[in-house]
């Protein structure tokens, strides 16, 4: 029986799925495939490295500095998210991240990337992040449009997964699998609104395809949700959302309200983990 997990993005709001994830690693639900999209990839790999904790260590340690994220990342590099602070210092000094256990748990982990210049969504597999191009991909899957310098990898340049597929449903029925847990950062009612196309065409008028991209991505993200909802009640996946709204921003600095984003993963998960475990223990698979 093989078990995909998808991660849905959404900067901070991807503390619920955190909680979820170090529920898993507490509780021993095992998968088999993972694709996370940006803050989904970027707080997911610490499932393979089986890390529990860490991302809610790091974010409340971290989360005030002003090298971490934030405005001055942004005014004094380009980025919003600090590339030597978070993919070299972060990675490698203050909360290592575990490479050999990353690189030698069975699990197949896929980031999403959207390729700038085609305007097409990617899904490298990531086995090893001692390897530099792996952890461009990574650091490319969460970077923010508008926001962020695009990220080269092999001459191509990337942005955010979440501007090409969001929530890789689609993707994941593609791979094998019997069993599929999505964990979503929204609520059960939440539709993306289109957003201003002018904006889009006027930061990346040099990249009409991923403009395309752009202006596509609120029907995009509504149809996974419909799919997704058509799955659930049909049995044939299993969805974790949030269980009620917690406000909180892409780039929440308090750390109150961090953690409850995160207590409310845990909770949630455990909540529903009776009802994970029968999904999963049947022997009848669910994709077809």
């Amino acid at each position: 029986m093989k078990i995909g997990l998808v991660l849905e993005g959404g900067a901070m709001r991807g503390l619920y799925s955190a909680g979820v994830i170090d529920t898993f690693l507490e509780e021993n639900i095992q998968v088999d495939k993972i694709i996370g999209v940006s803050a989904g990839a970027l707080f997911g790999m610490n499932y393979k490295s089986r890390q529990k904790g860490r991302v809610l260590r790091y974010n409340t340690n971290y989360v005030h500095n002003k090298n971490y994220m934030g405005i001055y990342s942004f005014l004094t590099t380009g980025n919003i998210m600090n590339e030597d602070f978070c993919f070299h210092k972060l990675v490698y000094e203050l909360d290592p991240v575990d490479f050999d256990t990353f690189k030698t748990t069975p699990e197949e982990f896929y980031a999403v990337v959207t390729n700038i210049e085609t305007g097409k969504t990617e899904y490298p597999l990531l086995d090893d992040l001692e390897k530099k191009e792996n952890i461009e991909y990574l650091r490319a899957s969460g970077s923010m449009p508008f926001v962020s310098h695009p990220v080269i990898v092999n001459d191509k340049k990337y942005l955010d997964g979440g501007c090409g597929d969001s929530i890789p449903i689609d993707k994941m029925l593609e791979m094998n699998v019997d069993k599929i847990i999505v964990v979503l950062t929204r609520p059960l009612n939440y539709r993306k609104k289109p957003s201003h196309a002018l904006v889009h065409q006027l930061f990346y008028r040099k990249y009409p395809n991923f403009v395309a991209t752009l202006n596509q991505r609120y029907l995009n993200y509504n149809q996974s949700l419909d799919k997704i909802i058509t799955l659930e009640k049909r049995k044939k996946i299993f969805v974790l959302r949030p269980s009620r709204l917690v406000k909180i921003g892409r780039l929440e600095k308090d750390v109150k309200v961090i953690k409850e984003m995160y207590e409310l993963g845990c909770h949630d998960a455990q909540d529903q983990l009776e009802n994970l475990k029968n999904y999963l223990n049947n022997d009848e698979k669910s994709i077809s």
